[in-house]
């Protein structure tokens, strides 16, 4: 199976940066006074900030005022980007950038479509944004995934039909997104957690082109 573009997820699958968002929720949730585990924050992956509060409050039953739930959205990213300031090469994921090179010399275009409003702060500060044609994420859609607008306008931008792009994921959220889209999923899952996938990959490291068009016509 051959592919003609690619479109990456963010957190989890280009940069180990969902261990900031655990940090900074888990702050927020303690000076509401409710909990939040890492188990929790694993419905989180893939989903948009404002969703992302609705959820930790309805676990609680817990409600604020609009002003309070603003202030706590906007509290929640300013703890998130004290970390995304300090961020070094040694947090892009394993194997992530001989990867982007091999694709960019293939000449295979690539977009990250992202619920983080972040995404290109981030991928600046990691000098990763000359390997993207387009970054879609949080500031460019209306609607979270599970719905696969993110992962559609990134293929328009891409000038490629959603059948022939393929999606990585670390999500369920994203690789639902992306099944419904009609664009191959494949999960980047270590803990072999997510479902409905085309295809499973522990990480980047030691993949290429070609053993990732052999895995995915097997």
């Amino acid at each position: 199976m051959a592919f003609k573009a690619v479109i990456f997820d963010l957190d989890g699958v280009l940069v180990d940066t969902a261990k900031y968002h655990f940090i900074a929720w888990q702050k927020i949730a303690s000076e509401l006074g409710i909990s939040f585990s890492k188990a929790d924050n694993e419905h989180l992956k893939g989903v948009s900030r404002v969703k992302s509060l609705e959820l930790i409050l309805s676990w609680h039953n817990k409600s604020l005022s609009p002003s309070e739930f603003e202030a706590a959205l906007k509290r929640k990213n300013e703890i998130y980007l004290e970390y995304i300031y300090t961020l070094q090469p040694n947090e892009i994921m394993p194997g992530v950038v001989p990867f982007l090179e091999e694709l960019k010399k293939l000449g295979i275009p690539i977009a990250v479509g992202s619920a983080s409003k972040n995404a290109p702060l981030i991928l600046d500060k990691l000098g990763l944004t000359p390997y993207f044609k387009s970054i879609v994420d949080g500031n460019s859609v209306s609607k979270a995934k599970p719905d696969p607008e993110v992962f559609l306008v990134a293929a328009q931008k891409l000038e490629t039909a959603p059948e022939d792009c393929l999606v990585f994921e670390d999500a369920q959220a994203g690789i639902d997104a992306a099944v419904a889209g009609k664009m191959t999923a494949v999960a980047i899952d270590p803990e072999h957690q997510l479902k409905n996938h085309h295809a499973h990959l522990v990480g980047f490291e030691g993949v290429s082109y070609h053993s990732l068009t052999q895995l995915l016509s097997a």
